[in-house]
């Protein structure tokens, strides 16, 4: 019982970063559009906030119903790449500074951001996403939500990815 409550407040916690997240994204939309920003990929947006919301649902929903062990070293490992993903997440939104968003929202004739994670990666947050979502689960053995999530993720993200580059080409040229 403990290890569920406990697994709750991270939850609770990835949560309430999720809605910082939500208020960083508002604001800098609102930059971007008083910047001639541009809007793409509205299409599958809603998809991504149920399929997040879905992660934290399904992941205390799992926990709560199936009780499965806490899995040990593995929790602990899984704990350290879900901070850490954070961490990435965070990078990330300093890096871009104003141009982050939760929407594709492509201002033009910005240079392209070469600092930060993206000197080595052209979609660094979206690894963030990735690992985060097996991850999260797996810190209290929610295997189901953690395959689920992945899956679906995976072919969200084909698409998202695929949305984001066609409006960063139509700008005039890469930017992140």
């Amino acid at each position: 019982m403990i290890g569920e409550l406990l697994f709750t407040v991270l939850i609770l916690a990835v949560g309430a970063e999720r809605l910082a997240e939500l208020r960083v994204a508002r604001r800098n939309a609102a930059w971007s559009f008083a910047r001639g920003g541009v809007e793409s990929g509205q299409g599958h947006y809603r998809v991504m906030v149920a399929l997040h919301t879905g992660l934290l649902v399904g992941a205390l929903a799992e926990v709560w119903l199936r009780r499965p062990e806490l899995p040990g070293a593995l929790a602990v490992m899984m704990l350290v790449l879900a901070a850490g993903s954070q961490a990435l997440r965070w990078w990330c939104i300093a890096t871009l500074g104003p141009r982050w968003n939760t929407r594709i929202i492509v201002v033009p004739d910005l240079p392209l951001v070469a600092s930060g994670p993206y000197r080595w990666m052209r979609h660094p947050n979206y690894v963030a996403v990735v690992v985060e979502g097996f991850a999260l689960p797996l810190v209290h053995g929610a295997w189901l939500t953690a395959s689920i999530f992945t899956v679906a993720n995976a072919a969200l993200l084909a698409v998202r990815i695929r949305a984001e580059n066609r409006a960063l080409a139509v700008a005039g040229g890469p930017q992140r």
